[in-house]
């Protein structure tokens, strides 16, 4: 557990653990490191490097909201690699860390061993971003742990089977509890950021999908997701016919990455660049 210094005077959390093949976990848009806990067990033989992007988690908070970007994202990250004097590095990537490992591919293709997308493709299911859109940067209701776990199978209703152990873990990973209710673990103004790239017109993504070719490549899709379609992993599919593909039952965005499809996914992807 550390920090490191970005070239604009930000300090970053991550966390180093383990050895053999460096796996670097990329986040989702407003998740932290925590979101890897449940994987980790089953990826013991590897050095998992974990980052909380700049306004998130443990991280410094950028003063100025517009830095909440992918290219900024991909620059912290190798600046990582270099504070860490790594090469290269796999990336397991969910959500918001696939497209920084897109956009990585695309621009330092050479820095990556392989990358597994965690749920999530070259094209956003306009559904799903409306779906994050209603919660981004707004504190939930709930105002203790417990009740917003009560919640969650109530607004996550496309995730089936989950324990309420479980949903008690993820409220605590994603909210502080404070004298005012509970509190957003990232920067409120990351909304702003997001919506001003909205503003624009949508990038084409394929070609940075098409960028990964020739690396190790892994796709794990929550059955139900409302942000990675059938029809886009179909044609992620018929691009890249090598794509190792899990379609976890019983889940939407994002899956928790300790399932059985998931975890099957991961080690086979793992054993490629062995």
């Amino acid at each position: 557990m550390a920090h490191f210094t970005t070239s604009d005077g930000l300090k970053l959390y991550y966390e180093d653990e383990g050895a053999g093949l460096p796996i670097l976990c990329l986040a989702g848009l407003t998740r932290t490191t925590r979101d890897f806990d449940y994987v980790s067990p089953y990826l013991p033989d590897h050095r998992l490097i974990k980052l909380d992007y700049r306004g998130r988690g443990q991280s410094d908070f950028d003063p100025e909201w517009r830095n909440y970007t992918l290219p900024v994202e991909c620059r912290d990250v190798l600046e990582l690699l270099a504070h860490l004097a790594l090469d290269k590095v796999a990336i397991l990537g969910t959500s918001r860390g696939g497209m920084n490992a897109m956009g990585l591919a695309m621009g330092a293709k050479d820095r990556l061993l392989g990358v597994a997308l965690n749920d999530i493709g070259p094209y956003i299911d306009p559904n799903g971003l409306s779906f994050i859109m209603g919660y981004l940067g707004r504190n939930p209701a709930a105002q203790t742990h417990a009740e917003a776990a009560a919640a969650m199978p109530h607004v996550f209703s496309e995730f089936d089977d989950v324990p309420d152990s479980r949903w008690l873990e993820e409220a605590r990973k994603h909210y502080t509890q404070s004298d005012a209710g509970l509190q957003i673990t990232y920067d409120k103004h990351l909304r702003d950021a997001i919506e001003a790239a909205g503003a624009q017109a949508a990038p084409d993504l394929w070609p940075f999908f098409d960028a990964m070719d020739g690396l190790p490549l892994a796709c794990i899709h929550g059955a139900n997701s409302n942000l990675l379609s059938d029809e886009t992993v179909a044609e992620m599919q018929n691009r890249r016919p090598d794509m190792i593909y899990a379609r976890v039952p019983g889940r939407g965005h994002i899956p928790f990455l300790d399932e059985p499809e998931a975890v099957a996914a991961l080690h086979k992807w793992t054993e490629m660049m062995a």
